[in-house]
Order: C-alpha cells, then sequence, then structure tokens
C-alpha cells in the first residue's frame, strides 16, 4: 500500500461568510501526480493554497479542519508556517522570479535557511536548475537578471527556486495557464521528471493536461470534490453524472 504524502480531513475554508470548501477529505500518495479540476470557482485553487497554509494572509479566510503531513497536523496553532513552506514549495500561475539574478533567485531561499557556504549554495544552484531542466539555458547567465528570460524559463527557473529547498511536496497553481504550447510542453515534460523524487499536487483547467500527467485526478463542484480516482479511470469511466458531464463539456 502506498505511502500518503498528505492528508486532508474534513477541511473547510470560508471567506467571510462564503464556505468556498466544505469537508474535503483527500489523501495525496508519496510521489504520484495529482490534479485538481472543475470550473472556475468551484474551490480548487482555494483548497490547494490551504496546504501550506498559503491562505493565512487573507485576513478574511478561516480554515477548519485537519491536514495531516506524516503524523502532524499542519492546520494546527502551533505550526511554523515558514518551516512548513520549505516542505511543501509553491509554484503560482504566472511566473513570479525574483528581482535578483537568475542564480539569487535559487540561492535565496536555502541561504535564509541556514546555507551559509558558497561552495554548497553554487552545488545547490546547479543541482536546482538542472532537476528543472534549465541549466543548459542558464549557466553562462547566472549572474544576469531572471528577468531576461522567456515566460516559459521564468516559470521553470521558479520551479528550480521550490525545488532548492528540498521539499517533500511541490504544489502548482495552473503552472502553465500563462505559457505557449512548446512552453507547456516543457513544463510537463518536467513535472513528470519531477515526480521521481516529489509528490505533486497541481490545479488545472485544461482537462487534456490532467489526463496527461497526473495519477490520480479529483473533481471539484461547488467547494466539494465530486469524485476522486485513478486518472485513467476518472476520463474513461468517471462513477459521478456531474464528473462525465463536466468532462464531456456539457457544462464548465
Amino acid at each position: 500500500m502506498q505511502a500518503n504524502a498528505l492528508s486532508t480531513k474534513k477541511l473547510n475554508v470560508y471567506y467571510g461568510e462564503k464556505h468556498a470548501v466544505q469537508d474535503v477529505s483527500l489523501d495525496f500518495a508519496e510521489k504520484q501526480v495529482t490534479a485538481l479540476i472543475g470550473p472556475s470557482g468551484c474551490g480548487k485553487s482555494t483548497f490547494l493554497r490551504s496546504l501550506n497554509r498559503m491562505n493565512d494572509l487573507i485576513p478574511s479566510c478561516r480554515v477548519t479542519g485537519d491536514i495531516w503531513m506524516k503524523e502532524h497536523n499542519i492546520n494546527g496553532s502551533e505550526t511554523d508556517v515558514v518551516a512548513l513552506r520549505k516542505h511543501i514549495g509553491m509554484v503560482f500561475q504566472r511566473p513570479n522570479p525574483f528581482h535578483k539574478s537568475i542564480y539569487e533567485n535559487i540561492a535565496f531561499g536555502p541561504r535564509y535557511h541556514g546555507v551559509k557556504k558558497k561552495a554548497d549554495l553554487d552545488n545547490l544552484v546547479e543541482e536546482s536548475l538542472r532537476k528543472a531542466a534549465i541549466w543548459d539555458e542558464t549557466k553562462d547567465r547566472l549572474h544576469k537578471s531572471a528577468f531576461a528570460l522567456s515566460g516559459g524559463q521564468q516559470q521553470r527557473l521558479c520551479i528550480a527556486r521550490s525545488v532548492a529547498l528540498k521539499p517533500d511536496i511541490i504544489l502548482m497553481d495552473e503552472p502553465t495557464s500563462a505559457l505557449d504550447p512548446i512552453s507547456t510542453s516543457r513544463v510537463e515534460d518536467l513535472i513528470s521528471e519531477l515526480k521521481q523524487d516529489y509528490s505533486i499536487v497541481i490545479v488545472t483547467h485544461n482537462m487534456h493536461q490532467a489526463a496527461r500527467i497526473s495519477d490520480k485526478t479529483a473533481f471539484f463542484l461547488s467547494g466539494h470534490v465530486v469524485e476522486y480516482d485513478e486518472t485513467d479511470k476518472l476520463f474513461m469511466d468517471p462513477s459521478q453524472k456531474q464528473t462525465s458531464d463536466y468532462i464531456s463539456g456539457r457544462f464548465g
């Protein structure tokens, strides 16, 4: 039986009076890609941001329920959120490199968490850029601005920045929605490679993308999980009519 990297139990998210995520219980297997799909406003991105406490940054937001990583309920008040985000990284919808060099984008997080020796940082920068399949494109301009990179390169740089902290889990919120088809394909290939070392949870509006790269898929609708299954099963033989209707384009 495969171990879980992360589990939620009766997770609820409120924005003021709005009940955005309702009683969601999901298990995320280690070293698999899990896709979250559903129409706009269904709660999937809100749920994703709960998994590393990003919703804490929204004043009106309140989260109840449990999020288990190993034996620790990370939704507890005693959780060190900065340390948590070292273990659960995040890649956002639009590339968001720091206003720094390519090298400093990667070195910034490890340096903050205590890596001080230049040789160690040099090795970590190279290793992370290689894992994100962007080393060959950046090795001769490490000290140039990250903003000199194309959009697709910037997104792979942001993935490298997350990898540099050696997380257990990487969350991705529509990481290819702002990219062209060629860059999208490169990021998808990268995700398939990264799951050898990391557990990945990805929100995507692109059902073809979910079918291509994920092992399991959860279909969200109106804050609920309607269905959660192996990706092939969910797309080819869904058990719920709402899932079938969404996949076939009858709504959403």
